[in-house]
């Protein structure tokens, strides 16, 4: 009985002394990837990624806008088409379906492969910003926002974070 109540006494002794060391813990989260999408760096590698591909995007859109008027006028038609007409209109948006589903896909791998070569390095950038709003703030911990059910707006410092890259980016 005596053991026991020691045991309980320890564990109350222990839970009172890591709450009072959690109220002195400094803790903030951030938003990496908004943290990074925000940056002025990150504004004019989209841009240029998109000036690079704004060919294949055009091209893209053409398909669709070329398919939605092959499927308007098969509606519109419907009744006086033969059945030859409606089997090859049918085809002919098969074909525009495929053909936009690969060469999307193909954009998409293309556009993800050129912003992976213009974002590398960011991570390192990442963590020198975090490591200076550290040392410059005495945070404790530093977590993912991503990771927590709910954040409040006075431990989110994902604009601190975006400042620090983009000054981090300025020529000294």
């Amino acid at each position: 009985m005596r053991r026991s109540i020691l045991t309980v006494a320890a564990s109350m002794l222990m839970m009172l002394l890591s709450q009072s060391a959690l109220a002195e813990v400094k803790l903030a989260f951030v938003d990496v990837q908004r943290a990074i999408l925000s940056t002025e760096e990150a504004k004019r590698i989209q841009a240029q990624v998109a000036e690079e591909f704004k060919d294949e995007q055009a091209e893209l859109r053409q398909i669709s806008t070329d398919a939605a008027a092959l499927m308007q006028r098969a509606q519109k038609d419907e009744e006086v088409m033969s059945a030859d007409e409606k089997a090859r209109i049918s085809q002919e948006l098969t074909d525009k379906d495929e053909e936009f589903k690969f060469r999307g896909e193909r954009l998409q791998r293309q556009v993800n492969a050129r912003q992976g070569e213009l974002f590398g390095g960011m991570d390192v950038k990442l963590q020198k910003a975090i490591e200076a709003l550290v040392l410059s703030e005495d945070y404790d911990v530093i977590l993912p926002r991503n990771s927590a059910l709910y954040v409040g707006d006075l431990y989110d410092i994902t604009r601190k974070v975006t400042e620090k890259l983009n000054e981090m980016d300025k020529p000294q």
